[in-house]
């Protein structure tokens, strides 16, 4: 009997542990998806779609919404967009933190990569739940340029 209790109690620690871990990297996918969401409305030429992607800050700052209207007129194309660089300075923190994703994409076929710069704040905690919000892009940098 107490050993199948330990069993049991061991069993449920181990699917607590597992959920946690699961939903804590769970966050990286949740980040890259929104990115993605961004630059697919962009490619579409769709600022409205990229100001609904991104944080309500964004619609309220005038400089940010025209860098958005001047992104999706400029960086319109067909096609859907490939992400072919990634880095990211919100990966894996344990707490609230905000910082800059450096996010080279191309169209294939389609030209030169574009590189942009998207400002990423993550929030909450692993047990509460985890929150991705995007706060602004920037208009494109060099390709070999930091942000």
């Amino acid at each position: 009997m107490r050993r199948t209790l330990l069993i049991a109690v061991g069993t449920l620690v181990f699917l607590a542990i597992a959920l946690l871990v699961g939903r804590y990297l769970s966050t990286e996918s949740r980040e890259r998806a929104a990115v993605d969401r961004v630059l697919n409305a962009q490619a579409r030429g769709d600022a409205a779609g990229m100001l609904a992607a991104l944080d309500g800050s964004c619609r309220a700052d005038p400089h940010c919404r025209a860098t958005v209207v001047a992104d999706a007129r400029r960086l319109r194309r067909p096609g859907t967009p490939k992400i072919i660089a990634y880095d990211s300075k919100t990966s894996y923190v344990l707490g609230a933190a905000t910082g800059t994703t450096r996010v080279a994409w191309t169209i294939v076929g389609r030209g030169l990569p574009v590189v942009q710069c998207v400002v990423v704040h993550r929030g909450g905690s692993v047990i509460a739940g985890r929150t991705v919000r995007l706060l602004r892009i920037s208009a494109p940098i060099g390709n070999e340029s930091t942000c």
